[in-house]
């Protein structure tokens, strides 16, 4: 068992959606993963962001301007997108073969456990992650970034929906 260290990270992004943003979004998950001595993690948070802004892009309507945060606590890596559009996306994993309609069911592959809620302006759609760092003395080099928060926290357990079985799964395969 790896250790455990008591963190506790933060990035937060605004930016406005768009396809040919999403490559450059991923290039600064990544970089702030590296940062925080999360390497092991860095293309199954990529894959999940990358879905979640794919999802503003497609099905937002109107303002595609929305908030990424990224959260650490030592033990959990959350990922969340906070959009304008106050539509609840759906899960549509009966469709094997389709084409489209089927990020969620990946972000639900990759992620311990995923969900969203709505909040005053819009909705947030989170994933997270187990993640234990194998040298805690990385986590004392490592200095804040600058960051702010936008209220994307989960909600607190009793109240989230948790939309994807608790039960471990096996590693997903990830083709990039």
């Amino acid at each position: 068992m790896g250790v455990v260290a008591d963190v506790n990270r933060q990035y937060t992004l605004d930016l406005e959606a768009a396809p040919e943003r999403v490559p450059q979004i991923r290039r600064i998950v990544a970089a702030h993963l590296r940062h925080w001595r999360l390497e092991a993690v860095i293309q199954p948070v990529g894959l999940g962001v990358c879905e979640l802004l794919a999802n503003v892009c497609r099905h937002a309507e109107g303002d595609k301007r929305c908030t990424l945060e990224l959260r650490w606590t030592g033990r959990r890596l959350t990922a969340a997108v906070r959009d304008r559009d106050p539509r609840l996306p759906v899960l549509g994993g009966d469709r094997p073969l389709a084409s489209s309609g089927r990020g969620l069911t990946m972000v639900a592959s990759i992620s311990d456990t995923w969900g969203t809620h709505a909040v005053a302006d819009g909705k947030v759609v989170w994933f997270t992650l187990r993640v234990e760092t194998p040298d805690p003395q990385a986590l004392v080099r490592v200095r804040p970034l600058r960051a702010h928060s936008a209220g994307l926290r989960p909600p607190a357990p009793e109240s989230r929906r948790v939309l994807v079985p608790a039960e471990p799964r096996p590693a997903p395969r990830v083709f990039v």
